[in-house]
């Protein structure tokens, strides 16, 4: 073979290799623990939650009684239709007087909805239903869930 054919070849071969890497894009936003330190539970309110992280793109399903901070991860490689491979929820939910009353994170561990962390003021942990259904059907089904196995 003669020069310009190779070098034509390793162009070739160079631009499929470079097509094939993954591609790794990400959604949405999640204040960062700092953050998230600095807010505390009982004693600030929606004004200063939206002052110190930000307004949320997603409130609660039936009002404000919380706000969600949602990011994703995705991979796509090639042709192939991206996968989701990571996804972090923060949820801070507020009492009657607008103060803050939880501040959760979840994340997935095995296509599972996780507790990462959680500031609570009370047992009852609000939002739970609505994360369930943000976060879908991941994972597989299991049985031995309906009968604590």
């Amino acid at each position: 073979m003669n020069r310009p054919v190779r070098l034509i070849c390793a162009c070739l071969l160079a631009a499929a290799l470079a097509a094939c890497a993954p591609i790794v894009r990400n959604h949405g936003y999640v204040p960062p623990d700092d953050q998230l330190r600095q807010l505390a539970v009982g004693r600030d309110s929606r004004a200063e939650v939206a002052e110190l992280v930000g307004r949320p793109t997603t409130e609660g399903v039936l009002g404000e009684d919380a706000w969600y901070y949602v990011q994703s991860r995705f991979r796509q490689s090639g042709y192939r239709a991206p996968q989701e491979i990571d996804r972090e929820v923060v949820a801070i939910s507020f009492a009657a007087d607008g103060r803050i009353e939880n501040i959760e994170r979840f994340g997935l561990e095995r296509g599972r909805v996780v507790p990462l962390s959680r500031r609570v003021t009370e047992q009852n942990v609000k939002g739970v239903g609505f994360l369930r259904q943000l976060f879908g059907n991941i994972g597989q089904f299991n049985p031995g869930d309906f009968f604590n196995e």
